[in-house]
């Protein structure tokens, strides 16, 4: 589909919106073939048992917990395009030195929980970033078509790169297949470098605020930049002081912990109980692939007809139930039974995917992105190393069998925060307010800002173009008139055109 065809409205007229699929599509693919092949590297490779296998899990996810809560604080401060090419970059460095130490003859399972938690760590920054730099790129009146297209890509992505992981397995040994992971993140790096902007780079740093010493700036507004601690601590107070954001985190991490404490243990129960090749464990795995594909695509119409959080209630009521068949994997019907019941799950997580993060980036200041977004990923991601760190041990303690079942009941109550939420009633959620310098001075702080240090720089900037009619786009007003540029001021910001001429959001 050419420009020339494609609706006015269409995301994909955004050069921006391209490029980032673009890049997420490379990054999907690398992140799905290595999580088929790390473990099988550690099982096949190295003979790992139930327990390591639990821990290089945690690992990949313990970044999260540790880093999580600041990184949001840090990406907020940050330049959006240049974490997520870094993030690239740091990922494709650590998984290329797996398959030259495995050539070498030196591979050890601790060089691959080093390489599992470092790479947790640079995951941790690209989710971040992508998810915070979405709404500046398309603008939240078009954030579910935006999510839905991004979680698509990530459903085809599970079906593609987990299936593909497994054949790559087959064929070239675990190890070699790794170094397909390496070479999809560094060409999404390369990607990366052709985003022309980001709502964090339109934003002065710390070095050029203006100070008294400069005379030209002088008259200026410094805005006091407020503590990281406190930064992480509004963060934390948005998410769980609301109770539909705390039901959509609760929700979301309770399948989370379901998930992990089935998928650590599943390439010991296919490799080692059941004797099924690797490409059989990655056809499994990419059933929920095509699960979260079909969720995707259904999440829009669905939400249209119900609304947002109805749709998240009922689609978990009908379809969570159905975690409980996924441990009944054994050889024969109950493999596709089992098969049944991830797809099932699978298309509410998709659905979730979708609804869930738009509801969250709607209910949230432009301001606050990064914060709300690490403090979901600190808690969702935390959920996945508690997981982890549970399915090993109770592994080793219980059996797999009795650990699969524990993961499948934790799967099939996940959704009751939600449906027993004010989430359940509502149609659409109540658009986050736009963020002036008014509110930066009655702030809840007595004496200082609660924006971030860019956020808060953002509100004391006016955007001043020549002189044209001003348009309404959702909740902010653009002049449509040629690129603007920043003048001091205290009064209220008034958003001007992007670099490509698009309305940006107030933010």
């Amino acid at each position: 589909m050419t420009e020339r065809t494609m609706r006015p409205d269409s995301l994909w007229r955004i050069p921006d919106f391209r490029t980032l699929f673009t890049a997420t599509a490379l990054t999907q693919l690398g992140t799905n073939v290595g999580y088929v092949a790390v473990p099988l590297v550690a099982v096949e490779a190295l003979d790992a048992g139930p327990g390591q296998a639990g821990l290089l899990a945690t690992l990949s996810t313990l970044a999260f917990l540790l880093i999580g809560l600041p990184a949001g604080a840090w990406v907020d401060r940050m330049h959006h395009r240049r974490v997520l090419i870094v993030a690239d970059l740091v990922k494709a460095a650590l998984y290329a030195s797996v398959p030259l130490a495995w050539w070498l003859g030196g591979l050890t399972l601790g060089q691959l929980y080093a390489v599992a938690l470092l790479t947790g760590g640079a995951t941790v920054f690209f989710d971040v970033g992508s998810q915070s730099v979405l709404p500046g790129l398309v603008g939240r009146e078009h954030l579910v078509d935006a999510n839905s297209a991004v979680v698509g890509l990530m459903a085809v992505g599970n079906v593609a790169g987990r299936g593909a992981g497994g054949m790559l397995v087959q064929l070239l040994t675990a190890p070699l297949a790794i170094a397909v992971t390496a070479l999809s993140h560094l060409g999404s790096a390369l990607r990366l470098t052709a985003l022309r902007r980001t709502p964090a780079d339109d934003v002065p740093t710390a070095a050029h605020l203006p100070t008294a010493a400069h005379p030209d700036t002088a008259t200026r507004p410094v805005i006091p930049v407020p503590g990281l601690g406190a930064q992480i601590a509004e963060g934390l107070r948005h998410v769980l002081g609301n109770p539909e954001l705390r039901a959509l985190a609760a929700t979301a991490s309770l399948n989370n912990l379901g998930s992990q404490l089935v998928n650590t243990l599943l390439p010991v129960l296919f490799v080692r109980e059941l004797n099924l090749p690797a490409w059989a464990l990655g056809l499994f795995w990419a059933v929920g692939g095509v699960g979260i594909l079909l969720g995707s695509r259904c999440a829009r119409p669905v939400s249209a007809r119900f609304g947002d959080g109805r749709t998240l209630a009922l689609a978990g009521l009908c379809l969570a139930p159905a975690g409980l068949l996924v441990p009944m994997i054994v050889g024969g019907p109950g493999l596709f039974l089992a098969g049944a019941g991830w797809l099932l799950v699978s298309l509410k997580t998709g659905m979730d995917n979708v609804l869930g993060v738009s509801l969250r980036q709607r209910m949230t200041s432009d301001h606050l992105l990064g914060r709300m977004n690490a403090t979901f990923r600190f808690l969702l991601f935390g959920a996945l190393a508690i997981g982890s760190a549970l399915s090993g041990l109770l592994g080793e303690l219980l059996g797999l069998r009795t650990t699969l079942w524990l993961g499948g009941a934790v799967l099939a109550t996940a959704f009751l925060p939600v449906y027993l939420s004010p989430l359940r009633t509502r149609r659409r959620p109540s658009a986050a307010p736009v963020t002036t310098a008014t509110d930066t001075a009655t702030s809840t702080a007595p004496t200082r800002t609660a924006h971030s240090g860019a956020a808060a720089t953002r509100a004391a900037l006016t955007r001043t173009a020549p002189t044209g009619t001003a348009a309404a786009v959702g909740t902010t007003t653009c002049a449509p008139t040629s690129p603007a540029r920043y003048r001091a001021s205290a009064a209220s910001p008034v958003p001007g055109p992007d670099a490509d001429g698009r309305c940006a959001p107030g933010r």
